[in-house]
């Protein structure tokens, strides 16, 4: 049984990023006001914190163009991604917990290059929990798209154009024990045997099934104490369709309603949520605002919601 070793800082911050600049269909740029339509700020305020939205942080418009030596729009999505960066350092610096609307899965290269500067300056334990149906481990040579929204653990473990990997100013920003990815059920052909080779912890949809969430969530969080800063990557595709359809790129068979629900009540058992990122979510694919409201509901479920009696 996992303890509760501390309780999340009571500071919320939180940072929208309205674009779509690495994301293969458009729309996830509309994320961050469907999730304060779908009242993220008053239901965390409901729950006792203290929430503060910073509105969002501004960058290049898509240009909506084919990709150069393997990436779309690489200078946009730098530009991005430093806006993150620098919004998400200000947060922590501040001893608050910065919330990312996103936006597509390229600016978590941004929030988490933040995160893991923050750790190291700390003396803290990261941990990335990386909710999502890919592993985002693709490069410039073996993408099938170029998006870069497909790129971005890679870009964290030193694979990717400079700018990217070197956006904190030194790279790997990560090291294989400090990621777990989690329901995952979609692995192109050359990011299969990169991530081999990374030796990433890949908790897959087959592996869920056969286990069950509490068991993978128990191995995923092995370790975790006082000490360590968890970084949850909420990629709103981790969800299986038939609940979650508003995003654009739909994967069948992902975690339940109660699954979900199991995963985020298990995380904020640890007290050590420490930043988060809410990415993917697109209004233009969604039924009347259904997976934001969702995405609310599990991330009240992070900040100690429970549909138990225990909270």
């Amino acid at each position: 049984m996992l303890a509760q070793v501390n309780t999340p800082r009571r500071a919320i911050s939180l940072i929208g990023a309205p674009t779509d600049i690495g994301a293969g269909h458009r729309g996830a740029s509309m994320g961050p006001e469907a999730l304060r339509v779908a009242g993220l700020p008053k239901a965390l305020s409901d729950r006792g914190l203290d929430v503060v939205d910073r509105g969002n942080l501004s960058g290049p418009v898509n240009p909506w163009q084919p990709p150069t030596d393997g990436y779309r729009h690489l200078g946009q999505v730098v530009a991005w991604n430093r806006s993150v960066f620098e919004a998400v350092d200000r947060e922590l610096s501040d001893d608050r917990l910065p919330i990312l609307l996103g936006g597509d899965h390229c600016l978590a290269l941004g929030s988490i290059a933040a995160v893991s500067e923050h750790c190291r300056e700390r003396g803290k334990t990261l941990r990335v929990l990386w909710l999502d149906a890919h592993a985002d481990f693709n490069t410039a040579t073996i993408t099938p798209s170029g998006n870069i929204h497909g790129m971005p653990v890679a870009c964290l473990f030193g694979h990717g154009p400079k700018e990217l990997v070197e956006i904190a100013g030194r790279h790997p920003l990560l090291e294989a024990s400090q990621i777990k990815q989690i329901g995952i059920r979609s692995v192109d052909p050359g990011e299969r045997r990169l991530v081999r080779e990374a030796g990433l912890d890949i908790y897959d949809m087959r592996y869920i099934d056969e286990m069950g969430m509490r068991r993978v969530m128990t191995q995923a969080l092995e370790g975790v104490d006082a000490n360590t800063h968890l970084h949850v990557s909420f990629d709103i595709d981790f969800l299986d369709p038939e609940i979650a359809p508003g995003v654009g790129t739909t994967v069948p068979g992902g975690p339940n309603y109660r699954e979900a629900q199991l995963c985020m009540e298990m995380i904020a058992d640890t007290g050590c949520l420490g930043s988060l990122d809410i990415v993917e979510l697109n209004p233009a694919f969604d039924n009347h605002n259904r997976s934001a409201v969702l995405a609310v509901d599990l991330v009240e479920s992070l900040f100690g919601k429970s549909t138990l009696m225990r909270g």
